[in-house]
């Protein structure tokens, strides 16, 4: 892995020349991402992110943490805050930014520990890549969990962008297992990462993945572009 991702965050961070980020997917275009907007304070969060701050208690653990937007305003409120994600550079800038408690984790390999509020914004759940792998990622969320603890997960239903047939249902290719499933790319001032699985998942299909591992699903509030903040406990 280049890290393109957190080396544009680091390079923003330290002032050495940053640029736009280039993100595309298997169904879109090339997009120019500013990672000024990485660096935005709560008042320039969308509603989803501000809402999910604010319920946030106890010791939260930010999972793909960025660059730390989210955990300095968490921290800043007197909240213990542990950031992670699987950037070195990532999490170089959020120590430069005054993070106390950031490291280079995956989660899926974090054990023996347990948090009040598990934070995955930004489309957080996208992370476990794939449908299928929904469950086993679930799970592990779970055990990371304190008996009244809570996930706070974002992320969007991108049917939207398929197109419509004249009966108005949507034509989904047929090679996809999953339709919020995508192949994403990132480039960053000239060189461009391996290719890597990411989800959109919609609700319907995360709130029936959380129940039949043992979560209740509470959907708490919807953005203005098909995306939703959800609630995950332990049911």
């Amino acid at each position: 892995m280049k890290d393109l991702f957190g080396k544009a965050i680091l390079d923003y961070q330290t002032g050495n020349n940053p640029q736009d980020l280039i993100t595309e997917t298997s169904i879109s275009e090339a997009d120019e991402m500013s990672v000024a907007y990485l660096f935005r304070g709560f008042d320039e969060m969308p509603k989803l992110e501000q809402k999910a701050l604010e319920l946030s208690f106890g010791k939260i653990l930010d999972v793909g943490c960025g660059a730390g937007s989210h955990s300095l305003y968490l921290q800043d409120k007197g909240f213990a805050v542990t950031s992670i994600d699987v950037s070195p550079n990532t999490i170089t800038a959020c120590e430069l930014r005054g993070l106390k408690n950031a490291k280079v984790q995956d989660v899926m390999t974090l054990t023996n520990e347990k948090f009040d509020t598990l934070l995955l914004l930004m489309n957080g759940a996208g992370m476990c890549g794939r449908l299928k792998n929904i469950s086993k990622f679930l799970q592990h969320l779970k055990s990371l969990l304190t008996a009244t603890g809570q996930i706070l997960v974002d992320s969007s239903d991108i049917i939207y962008m398929f197109d419509e047939g004249e009966d108005g249902s949507k034509w989904i290719p047929g090679d996809l297992d999953y339709y919020g499933e995508v192949e994403f790319t990132v480039s960053y001032k000239g060189e461009t990462e391996k290719p890597f699985d990411w989800m959109y998942i919609d609700y319907n299909s995360l709130q029936n993945a959380a129940i039949a591992n043992g979560l209740a699903c509470e959907l708490v509030l919807e953005g203005e572009h098909f995306d939703y903040l959800a609630k995950l406990t332990i049911a």
